[in-house]
């Protein structure tokens, strides 16, 4: 048989035998094995060319035929398979959209025919349905985003705030040396777990803004010494205070000449028309509770609410190195791609600068991404957002930095609704570095106190809120007013894409005190401010449509209270940087 072997080997060097093999697809060692078998059931046939010839109309012929109708038939149905399942998804967007009104856009999917092919994009998809997903590729089409990796000003400072020169932007030498973290209410107040929603009735909702009204009336009333509010319905010659809500007499935006103040019930519980003609200066928004002094519905002067008691920290929690504090706010993809570039890249800055702390806010996994909405994945959400997780805690092991995640509105893999409860992460429960807090919280850094959300109030305020005369700082109007009003969404109605829970809002969203540290990214431009004593930091987003963003570096230290009693702000320096 070796002799066999070596004998059929030299001849396949044969044009003939060569051909035979590229003609009909087979290997040398499989026709090796074809023409022993053959050659066995013909009495040891020898090897010659019309011996060859024979073989090949009577074994190779056929097993290409068998070949060629598996193919066909595999491929028919395959082929029946997809368009079955175009022809279901088809049916089922028909019913769906029978319930519901007209979007901008029709979003239905085409047909492939001749007149109209399929794009490649789609045609790849379909090609690797099995393509594993990678941290640094989370969709089937892998390509990165052109336009992220020829962005310019990579690692370029774009923010200072404080004492920034001569700063040095680590963590402690030791991995997670002594970093205290924990909610301020403690985790049996705090929303710890996933609730009930939507089963809210309009007389519950009005019961939360009429304590709101009440219990910021009271504050106010102390702070401006105010003996008591009069009813806004009664008609009074002489000048009058009155307490209530901000609200606008339509659906459509608040003007100057649209504003309506309601009162609480002990007030009267009425809507009045509100005259602004005679105030030289205000600033107000759909949900703000004010205290108006005037006459009949004339407002002459406007008092804003009593500011908080900010908090403080004990001489035995003065730590005595600096916390380094790293804030970073989704998406983590750019807009034309699902590849986590940018999120590799942040881990490769944590890795390098080793923070002590980690603030990571969501979207992790962005419901607007183009792909996520058009569902051009692999993978479910859940198991994409897993993946992204694990990147995140794999990849600064070596740092030993405290992690904490912060949901948002936009994750498609996680509850709609504010207040968010935290992410659920089983795998994840024992890992001592991984803090998974809800949207919004107060946390407590090493004494340093700091105000988290996700949602982005500044974009939906600045929409609402009307002024006139306090100045072109718009950023530090709303901060304000988000503190004043001891809220994390103080604006009432809340926007479309904000699908509220008031009950559980009067117990979660409020803020117990002014924090040291306020982290609010948005849409709008970043910037690190300081309003009324709080260090207001907006990061900006990890990437910014087809391009890099940025995040933001914070170092952080709670000091000892000064003799004179006055409040030191415990935030060193802060910057904000491109990514």
């Amino acid at each position: 048989l070796s002799l066999l072997l070596l004998r059929l080997r030299s001849h396949l060097l044969c044009p003939s035998v060569v051909e035979q093999c590229i003609c009909n697809r087979i290997q040398a060692d499989e026709m090796v094995l074809e023409w022993v078998a053959y050659s066995t059931t013909k009495n040891g046939l020898k090897l010659t060319m019309d011996a060859l010839e024979q073989f090949e109309h009577e074994v190779l012929n056929k097993k290409s035929k068998s070949k060629q109708s598996f193919r066909k038939e595999e491929t028919h149905n395959r082929t029946r398979d997809i368009h079955s399942l175009i022809r279901a998804e088809e049916e089922e967007e028909n019913l769906l959209d029978s319930y519901s009104t007209p979007a901008k856009g029709s979003q239905k999917r085409a047909l492939t025919t001749p007149e109209h092919p399929q794009s490649k994009r789609s045609a790849a998809i379909l090609a690797s349905p099995g393509l594993l997903l990678s941290p640094a590729s989370f969709s089937p089409s892998a390509t990165p985003s052109q336009k992220y990796g020829q962005r310019g000003g990579k690692g370029e400072v774009v923010v200072t705030f404080g004492a920034v020169q001569g700063t040095r932007w680590a963590g402690r030498k030791a991995l997670g040396a002594g970093v205290r973290l924990e909610l301020l209410e403690g985790s049996e107040d705090s929303l710890s777990s996933s609730y009930k929603y939507m089963f809210q009735r309009l007389r519950d909702v009005r019961n939360v803004l009429t304590e709101k009204i009440e219990e910021l009336g009271e504050g106010l009333k102390t702070h401006f010494n105010i003996e008591e509010f009069s009813p806004v319905s009664l008609p009074a010659q002489d000048s009058i205070t009155v307490l209530g809500q901000v609200c606008c007499d339509s659906n459509g935006k608040l003007n100057a000449q649209s504003v309506l103040l309601e009162a609480g019930p002990e007030q009267g519980g009425q809507q009045v028309p509100v005259d602004l003609s005679e105030l030289k200066e205000y600033s107000l928004f759909p949900g703000q509770v004010v205290v108006m002094e005037g006459m009949n519905t004339t407002g002459r002067k406007l008092m804003a609410s009593k500011l908080h008691e900010h908090s403080h920290t004990s001489s035995s929690h003065v730590i005595a190195e600096p916390t380094n504090v790293l804030v970073a706010c989704g998406p983590y993809t750019p807009s034309d791609s699902l590849t986590f570039d940018p999120l590799l890249d942040l881990i490769s800055v944590i890795v390098r600068d080793r923070p002590d702390v980690c603030l990571l806010l969501g979207p992790f996994v962005d419901s607007k991404h183009d792909q996520i909405e058009k569902a051009q994945v692999t993978e479910t959400f859940e198991a994409i957002f897993s993946r992204c997780v694990e990147s995140i805690v794999d990849g600064t092991k070596s740092v030993g930095c405290r992690l904490v995640f912060v949901p948002s509105q936009r994750d498609i893999n996680h509850h709609f609704i504010y207040p968010q409860p935290p992410f659920t992460l089983p795998n994840l429960n024992k890992d001592q570095r991984v803090t998974l807090v809800p949207d919004p919280c107060t946390l407590l850094v090493d004494g340093v106190t700091f105000g988290l959300t996700s949602t982005d109030i500044l974009f939906h305020m600045g929409a609402e809120e009307i002024s006139c005369g306090t100045g072109s700082d718009r950023f530090s109007r709303i901060l304000k007013h988000m503190l004043t009003q001891r809220s994390y969404y103080p604006l009432y109605p809340p926007v479309e894409e904000v699908n509220m829970d008031y009950e559980k809002y009067q117990s979660f969203g409020q803020m117990p005190l002014t924090p040291d540290v306020l982290i609010i990214p948005s849409e709008l431009r970043y910037f690190v401010k300081d309003v009324i004593g709080c260090v207001c930091v907006n990061p900006g987003r990890l990437t910014k449509g087809q391009v890099g963003g940025t995040y933001g570096r914070l170092l952080i230290q709670r000091s000892a209270a000064p003799d004179d009693g006055k409040r030191v702000s415990p935030c060193l320096a802060a910057q904000v940087v491109k990514i």
